[in-house]
This record gives C-alpha cells, structure tokens and sequence, in this order.
C-alpha cells in the first residue's frame, strides 16, 4: 500500500530548521537534568517504601499529604493508583522514613499516619482494634485475649476464635469488599453473635485498607541504575556493530547518534514534566532504540540501492529521493504503532503513564531522526570527505546474483 506517489520533499534542504529544533530540545532537557528537575527516579533506583492504599471513599490527595507530613515523613509521594473510581492511593516514602531491614515498618507507619490524622474513625477510636488493617493473628489474638464466649485458655478456644478470625477476613477481603469493611455491623451473620458483641465495643472500621508495602534497598536501587545505563549503552553498541558490518562504519554512527539523539530527547521530557523514571520506562527506551534503528536502516538501505543505480546523481538528491520513496512505509508504521501508544497513553490508567509516555516521545522524536538526523550526517560526512579531496565512501548495494 502507497500513501504518497511521486513525493519530491527537499528534506536535506530544511536540515538547519531540524538541527534548530533538535538542539532546542536536547538543551532544554540537558538544562533541566543538570539544573532544574534533575532526573526524577521510582523507588527501583531510589530506594525506599512504596505502600498501596485502598479508601472506602474518594481520597483527598492533599489531606493524604499533609497527614504523612504531620507524621514527619518528609517528600512523601502521593500518586492515584488505578482507575479514580478504584479510590487507590501509592503513597511513597524514602529509605530513610523506613528500615530496610523490616518490610513492615513501612506499612505500619502509614498504617498508623493515616489513622491519627486522615481517618476521622481513627483518631476517635484510639486504643481500639481496626478491623479494616487488622491481619487475621491480630484478630484471633485479640479474640482470645477478650474471650467473648468464656471459653478460657485452651486448645478449643484458640482454634475456635482462629475460625472466627477466619469467617471476619474472608467476608472483609473478598472481592466484594476489597479490604474494607461497612461497618463492624455488617459482620452480622458472619461471626457468632457473642464476638460480634465484642467487635462492636472494642473495634471500629477506619475507612481504608493498606493492601500491600513494597521496599527496594539503597544498595539494589544503584545496581539497578546501573545495570539500565550499561543495557542501553550496550543496546547502542550492538547496533553499531551490526551496522559497521552489514553497511559501513559511518552508517553506524549516524545511526547510533540519532539514537542517543532520540534517548536524550525521550529522557529530556521527562525531566522537564518532572515524571519519574521507573524499570518499565528503562524497558519502554530500549525498545525505542530498536525502533527507531530499525526505521533508520530501512532509509539507509534504500539509499544504498539508489547509490548502485544513481552514481552520478548528487548525494543530496539521492538522499532525499530515497527519503521520499520509504515516505509511505514510515507513515503507516509509525503512524499507526503511533495510535497504538496514543490510546494505551490516554486510556491505560496512572500505572502505564510513564511507560506509554516514552513510547509516544519515543516514536514521535524516533521517526523524526531517521529522516533530519541520520541521513543528513551521511550527506555531511561525504561532504566533509570531498572538502579533503578523498573519494567517496558510501559503498553501494551488490548487484543479486541471478
């Protein structure tokens, strides 16, 4: 399928319009890695505690924070998590506001911030047992020690208030409830009416769940950076490499400066929107760079078999015909992986926000730079060569053998 017939584009003739462009947008990235947002990082370089909460109703973001910083837990990170209607919150802490060496410890203390100063049922309960956040041993320890059915401290009545404890954490966290109770009413049925008594008198509902607590260690979050910058270097290599052999060296850097062209850009944007940088971003970036190289080669090819068939022609003409002729194939591609990525960006939800982000920067600038990057640079070096009074280096595509 052909798209455009007979495109005469002087593409190589707006090469400064492009390098204006390119060095914009490179600069200000660079300006704001070095000197304004930085580089903002998940907690899988960072390190720390990333803890999901569930609220029986909408969460208010700004009283979620302010709650975390009359804790004292400084730069917390409050992000919606999922669809709005899910009402999930990821709040994220730094490794310094937990230990690395316990897990809980970030649960509990966003777990007991959120009960002091956000849940109203909490600071009005103090003392009391939560049965939203409560695990099912806090629950069956609570019950023996209170012994609503007088059964004294035995066997049988550990395993009976064991079952109990089982019969509240099944109807609390199906999928029905989702970790959060009505009320401590709603149980009613559920449990022997002797410990619903004792529920009612000694247990509240607060509101919201802590559904799970993730840490990642300072030590794993820099050998995690590190092993991403090394696989995209590595990724960037490889192709010089291919490209050295299967064209010509100069092919292969144009190829892998339009790349880290596209990764400084895609990077650059995300320092200037101040969107963090997490392991599905560092995935989302090398498959830009095969991409984008992929996209690149498919130009240089057909400028390869045009320089068997046009020597005389001038490079710059034969650049931009050849431009030209893969015009149709580049715009159904791109244009299309393109929507692809447009759709998961705006409807995929706050988790694939990042990830979507870099495709969709990634694909646009991707694109772009084969056609204003790596082929004006075959066009330069020859010209630079000529300058020297050196021959022409841009081999030719062989002739098939028939």
């Amino acid at each position: 399928m052909e798209l455009f017939h007979d495109v005469k584009i002087d593409w190589l003739g707006k090469k400064w319009y492009f390098l204006g462009f390119s060095l914009i947008f490179s600069i200000a990235g660079l300006l704001s890695l070095f000197f304004w947002h930085h580089l903002p990082l998940d907690v899988d370089f960072r390190g720390g505690t990333v803890v999901r909460v569930k609220f029986a109703d909408k969460p208010n973001l700004d009283l979620i924070r302010s709650a975390v910083n009359k804790a004292g837990l400084k730069d917390p990170r409050i992000t919606q998590f999922g669809a709005a209607a899910n009402n999930e919150v990821l709040v994220t802490l730094s490794l310094g506001q937990t230990s690395e060496a316990s897990l809980d410890q970030g649960r509990a203390v966003i777990e007991s911030t959120l009960t002091r100063n956000y849940s109203q049922a909490g600071a009005q309960n103090q003392g009391k047992l939560d049965l939203d956040n409560v695990s099912r041993g806090g629950l069956a320890t609570w019950l023996e020690q209170k012994d609503p059915e007088h059964l004294g401290v035995t066997d049988a009545a550990t395993a009976r208030y064991q079952q109990q404890a089982d019969a509240v954490m099944s109807y609390r966290d199906s999928a029905e409830h989702s970790g959060i109770l009505d009320s401590v009413d709603a149980l009613r049925g559920s449990v022997d009416p002797a410990v619903l008594t004792a529920l009612e008198q000694g247990a509240y509902v607060s509101g919201f769940h802590v559904q799970s607590a993730e840490i990642v260690g300072a030590q794993v979050g820099k050998q995690l950076q590190k092993q991403a910058i090394l696989a995209t270097l590595y990724s960037l290599l490889g192709m010089l490499i291919y490209l050295w052999f299967r064209f010509e060296l100069i092919y292969g850097v144009a190829a892998v400066v339009a790349c880290f062209h596209d990764t400084l850009i895609t990077v650059g944007a995300f320092s200037l929107t101040n969107t963090e940088v997490s392991l599905t971003v560092i995935a989302a970036i090398l498959t830009l760079v095969g991409y984008s190289m992929n996209d690149t080669i498919v130009v240089f090819d057909r400028i390869r078999e045009n320089l068997r068939l046009s020597r005389r022609e001038p490079l710059a003409d034969l650049v931009n015909r050849s431009i030209n002729q893969t015009l149709s194939r580049t715009v159904l591609t791109s244009g299309l992986t393109f929507l692809t990525v447009l759709s998961l960006f705006l409807f995929g939800g706050e988790v694939l926000h990042p990830f979507s982000f870099a495709l969709v920067i990634g694909i646009l600038i991707g694109t772009y730079s084969s056609i204003a990057i790596a082929a004006p640079m075959l066009v330069a070096y020859q010209d630079w060569r000529a300058g020297r009074g050196k021959t022409a280096a841009l081999p030719a595509a062989k002739k098939a053998k028939v």
